[in-house]
């Protein structure tokens, strides 16, 4: 999903696992274990090296070669990302729980996205952007355009 592009843009920078730990205020086992994929990285993290890079979430998604949109908003916006999401999902004909159903959560999950309660977890937000060929810094409200991605 994202291991083999934090890897090579923190070797680019000549930074350790331990330094950009430090950066994100996690331990150099925590990170490794986020670079590597062991676990999943939190998205308010995932953004925060999106920013220290200067790249785009779907650069480091593998989504498009390009690392970066012109303008951009640095923050995740998740009342704006709730709306995009809930569009999607009706451009998809899906309810709530057909969408809970394809990402293997419950009902309350999707409905807590939609709301801007919470921001959307990384591992839905990777599944939602590459079926649906939907930009991931447009789903979380960081771009305007473009709001579809090209398929592979």
């Amino acid at each position: 999903m994202y291991k083999n592009n934090l890897k090579i843009l923190r070797n680019e920078v000549n930074l350790t696992q331990k330094e950009i730990g430090d950066i994100l205020g996690l331990s150099k086992s925590q990170y490794n274990n986020y670079e590597t994929e062991y676990t999943t990285i939190p998205i308010k993290h995932l953004n925060k090296l999106c920013n220290f890079f200067k790249v785009s979430l779907d650069y480091i998604f593998d989504f498009t070669n390009a690392k970066n949109y012109e303008s951009s908003n640095r923050e995740i916006n998740r009342l704006e990302s709730g709306k995009r999401l809930k569009t999607l999902r009706k451009e998809n004909n899906l309810s709530q729980m057909q969408l809970a159903d394809f990402l293997n959560t419950s009902f309350s999950n999707i409905s807590a996205y939609e709301r801007g309660v919470n921001a959307i977890n990384t591992n839905y937000l990777y599944t939602i952007c590459k079926h649906f060929h939907v930009s991931a810094d447009y789903l979380l409200g960081k771009i305007d355009e473009p709001k579809y991605l090209k398929n592979d």
